[in-house]
């Protein structure tokens, strides 16, 4: 074989060549570029569907916050409802019916108007969860144990709910918390911490309008 002929065979060789990781690369390429589409199409549902979640979360919480304004006041700050009701126990105690009558049908009345929203939000958003969270708060003064007796009023509260047939439903899960003396969402007048504060907390989850609407 001539030297002519071999160079021929060599660069005929080494187009085919080229011309094979010419085409190996296209097609990598293309599915790159398909790969990397697809992965961009799954992150843009992902967005809109954390998005919808994050947007019916705040439909909810903006339906919580419009609670009858006639037990509760909304603060912004901290998230959560003030009872307005005004409580004032007997030094040291945390029996509900050391309140008077008419308070006591007012704090019915109030636990009514959770039931009753919690109620309309259930219906259209059946799958939701929720955080009740009742706190108690103590006013400063002599007594030693303002810790556990904002608890133990706390408590007494929900047990005055349940009395009078006031539940919030199985997706609901309650707390009782007292938080004494301390905490930063606090009165200016310590006469007025004697009081409830009310937290209303949609759970992360699976939040999906009722189909029938």
């Amino acid at each position: 074989m001539t030297k002519q002929r071999k160079e021929s065979y060599f660069w005929t060789s080494f187009s085919d060549l080229m011309t094979s990781m010419f085409f190996v690369m296209l097609v990598l390429f293309i599915l790159t570029i398909a790969l990397l589409h697809r992965k961009m199409v799954d992150i843009e549902k992902e967005r809109k569907a954390t998005q919808a979640q994050i947007d019916k979360i705040k439909e909810i919480e903006e339906a919580v916050n419009k609670i009858d304004s006639t037990y509760f006041d909304y603060n912004k700050v901290y998230k959560k409802h003030i009872l307005k009701i005004k409580v004032n126990f007997p030094l040291a105690q945390s029996n509900i019916n050391t309140l008077n009558d008419d308070t006591r049908k007012e704090l019915i009345n109030a636990g009514r108007s959770i039931q009753s929203t919690l109620k309309k939000i259930n219906f259209e958003y059946p799958e939701i969860q929720y955080l009740l969270i009742i706190e108690g708060q103590a006013s400063k003064d002599n007594y030693t144990q303002n810790y556990e007796l904002s608890y133990e009023r706390a408590l007494a509260l929900w047990k005055l709910w349940n009395a009078d047939s006031i539940y919030f439903g199985s997706n609901c899960e309650v707390l009782i918390s007292g938080s004494g003396t301390s905490g930063s969402m606090r009165d200016s007048k310590e006469s007025l911490n004697q009081r409830f504060l009310i937290h209303i907390i949609p759970k992360p989850g699976i939040i999906e309008k009722n189909k029938s609407n």
